[in-house]
Formats: structure tokens, sequence, C-alpha cells
């Protein structure tokens, strides 16, 4: 699994012009389905956003992490973080999972972060839909985190 997160002020998804999910400080995060991925897999990003440390302390510093600032993630799919575009000029998204096989870990995902988080903390857009993502970066703050421990 790939997730590309974003720490933000504000961000909010919606689906046909309805807000689907918004959050205040914390985290969007965009997440896509590799054909390799595993609900482990799941678990262990979700772990990993969770306990990140990329929020300001007393100091300054990027020291605390979504846990404990009390934060939300808006948690939004994104197959795209698949794309290869090494060749051509269209990307190709043969990494990706298919929907069948990505839907079920994406939700592994969403549950295991509300599991860390807290329910009422964790939003979402909806699986397949095509969604509109309005935020306000934080910093900016953006960083790409793999599930698969060698990337």
């Amino acid at each position: 699994m790939r997730a590309l997160i974003q720490r933000v002020s504000r961000a909010e998804v919606r689906i046909g012009g309805e807000t689907a999910g918004r959050i205040g400080p914390g985290m969007l995060v965009l997440v896509g389905v590799g054909k390799q991925d595993t609900p482990a897999a799941g678990r262990a990003l979700a772990e990993k956003i969770a306990h990140l440390r990329i929020f300001a302390d007393d100091q300054g510093k990027m020291n605390r992490s979504l846990v404990e600032t009390g934060g939300g993630a808006l948690v939004v799919s994104q197959f795209t973080l698949y794309a290869d575009c090494r060749r051509g000029r269209r990307p190709s998204y043969g990494e990706a999972a298919g929907a069948a096989q990505a839907e079920p870990l994406y939700e592994g995902f969403v549950q295991s972060l509300r599991d860390l988080l807290g329910s009422e903390r964790v939003k979402t857009g909806r699986f397949q839909a095509m969604m509109e993502v309005e935020l306000v970066n934080d910093g900016p703050v953006t960083l790409l985190v793999d599930s698969d421990p060698l990337s």
C-alpha cells in the first residue's frame, strides 16, 4: 500500500457536490492499493501513519503524532498512486490492485486507523467515486509512505 500524506489545517472531500468527509487540523491521507498488498500491510501502514511525528511540539519541531495531537484524518482512495510514468506519456496502472481486491484492503486500512484514533476522528470519501478534494496544506508537509519495508 502507498499513502501520500499531507499535513493540513483543514480538508474536505465532496461527492456530487455533497460533503462526504471534513476535518480540521490533521492529515489528508491518499491511499493506493497494489496487487501484492495484504491486510497486514494495511494494518502496518495505519500504525505508521497514526504515529508519524509530523506535528510541531512546544519548541516548533516536528515531534508529535496524530495520536498525540488529537487531529483528524481524511482518507481518500487513490489508485493513481500506483501509476508508472516511466514509459511513454500515458501512465500505466498495471501494479494497482483491481477494485475487487483493493476495496476490502482499503476498508481494512480505514478500520485499522479508526481503531488507533477513534472513529470520530477518521473521515473518508467513497471508494471508486469521482471526488473533489479540497485542502489547506500546513507547512507545506507532504510525505509518501509505503507499506513495503524495502521501498
